[in-house]
C-alpha cells in the first residue's frame, strides 16, 4: 500500500464541503476565514494549511460554480500568492499571519491586464517613494493593506506594502457588468515608505512576477470552469423536466447534441486547467485561460438559449453566470492575448 495520500479523495471531500458552505445565503469574509480557505497554501508556521495551489483551485472552481460574491480572488489567492513569493522577513511574516487569521484584509494590486508592475519606486533621503496606477484590481475596495508590484530605479521588480488609507493612496471602485465581483483602480501618488515596506522577490524577480500573473489567470480559469459546469448541470436538469409536445425537451435530438457539445467543451477545458495546475508555466496557463474562459461564455450563452424564454429573465439566474463568464474572459488577459503569447513561443522555435 502506498504511503502517499489519495489527493483525488481529498479534493472530492474539499469540493463537497465547499459546495455545502457556498450554498448558504451569505458567505462573508469571516466565514471564509473560519473555513480555513484564506491560508490554504500558506505555510503552517504562518497559521496556514501548508497545502498547494491544487487545493486553492478546487475552491476557485466551486466559487465559480456558485457564482459567489466574495473577496477570495484578491484577498486570498492573490494576496497569499504575493506574500509567498517573498522570502521570509519580519514585516512580511507579521502581515502573512494577520492575513491568514483574518485580522487584516490585503490584496495584490495586480492590474487585470497590461503591465504587471505598474508602480515605480524611487529613492529619497528618508527611504523610498512609490507612485503609479493599476486598473481592474480585484477586491482592492475594502482591503486594509495593498501589495504593489513595482519596479525600482534599476527596473527590478519588487513588492511594496502600503496601508490602503495612507495619504496619497486612492482606491476607486470600477463598476462592471458582473455584479459578483468588485474591481477598483488603485492610484498611488508619492507615498513615502521605509525599507521594511519594500521586499525583494524570492529568486529571479521577473519569473516571480510572471508567476503571480499566471496564478491570477489560472484562478480565473478555474472559476470559469465552475461557471460552465454549473450551466451545464442547470441546463440538463431544466431540459429533463420542461415539457413540449408531450415530452421532455431533453429528449429532442437537437437539445441532446447541444448539451453534448457543452460537455465536450467543458471536458477539454478541464484537461487544460488540470494540466496547468499540475505543471504550471506561462504556456500551459495561457492555453487554460484562453480556452476555459471562452468555453464558459459559450456554454452560458447556450444554456440561456436552451432555457428558452425563462432563460432571459432575472428569475432564472442564467444572466449572473453569463456576465461572470464574460468578465472572466477579459480579466488577466483575453483569449486573443494569451493565444498571441502562444504564437510568439512557436515563432521563436
Amino acid at each position: 500500500m502506498s504511503d502517499f495520500p489519495d489527493f483525488s479523495e481529498i479534493h472530492a471531500e474539499l469540493r463537497s464541503v465547499a459546495a455545502d458552505l457556498l450554498a448558504k445565503d451569505t458567505v462573508d469574509w469571516p466565514l471564509l476565514v473560519s473555513a480555513g480557505w484564506i491560508g490554504l497554501d500558506a505555510a503552517e508556521e504562518a497559521g496556514g494549511a501548508g497545502a498547494t495551489f491544487a487545493e486553492v483551485a478546487v475552491i476557485c472552481e466551486e466559487l465559480g460554480r456558485a457564482a459567489a460574491t466574495t473577496s477570495y480572488l484578491g484577498g486570498a489567492v492573490l494576496a497569499i500568492g504575493a506574500l509567498n513569493a517573498v522570502p521570509p522577513n519580519e514585516s512580511r511574516d507579521v502581515l502573512l499571519q494577520a492575513v491568514v487569521t483574518g485580522d487584516v484584509r490585503a490584496t495584490l494590486a495586480l492590474p487585470g491586464g497590461a503591465e504587471p508592475a505598474p508602480f515605480d519606486l524611487a529613492t529619497t533621503r528618508l527611504g523610498w517613494r512609490v507612485h503609479g496606477r493599476a486598473t481592474f484590481v480585484p477586491d482592492a475596495a475594502g482591503a486594509q493593506r495593498l501589495l504593489l508590484p513595482a519596479r525600482d530605479a534599476d527596473g527590478t521588480a519588487v513588492l511594496v506594502d502600503v496601508a490602503a488609507d495612507a495619504p496619497g493612496v486612492t482606491v476607486t471602485e470600477q463598476p462592471v457588468l458582473d455584479e459578483t465581483r468588485r474591481l477598483a483602480t488603485v492610484t498611488v501618488e508619492g507615498v513615502e515608505l521605509g525599507e521594511a515596506a519594500v521586499w525583494q522577490f524570492d529568486g529571479d524577480s521577473e519569473s516571480a512576477l510572471r508567476g503571480l500573473t499566471d496564478r491570477a489567470a489560472l484562478a480565473v480559469a478555474c472559476d470559469s470552469l465552475g461557471v460552465a459546469q454549473a450551466m451545464l448541470d442547470a441546463t440538463v436538469s431544466y431540459t429533463g423536466v420542461r415539457q413540449q409536445f408531450g415530452r421532455a425537451i431533453g429528449s429532442f435530438q437537437a437539445v441532446k447534441h447541444a448539451c453534448a457539445d457543452m460537455l465536450v467543451r467543458i471536458s477539454v477545458a478541464r484537461q487544460l486547467v488540470e494540466a496547468a495546475i499540475g505543471a504550471p508555466g506561462p504556456h500551459a496557463v495561457a492555453m487554460a485561460k484562453a480556452y476555459a474562459t471562452e468555453a464558459a461564455v459559450e456554454v452560458a450563452g447556450k444554456a440561456m438559449q436552451l432555457h428558452g424564454g425563462i432563460g432571459y429573465t432575472w428569475e432564472s439566474g442564467v444572466h449572473v453566470y453569463l456576465k461572470r463568464a464574460a468578465l472572466n474572459r477579459s480579466l488577466f488577459g483575453s483569449p486573443a492575448e494569451h493565444r498571441a503569447q502562444l504564437g510568439r513561443r512557436y515563432q521563436q522555435r
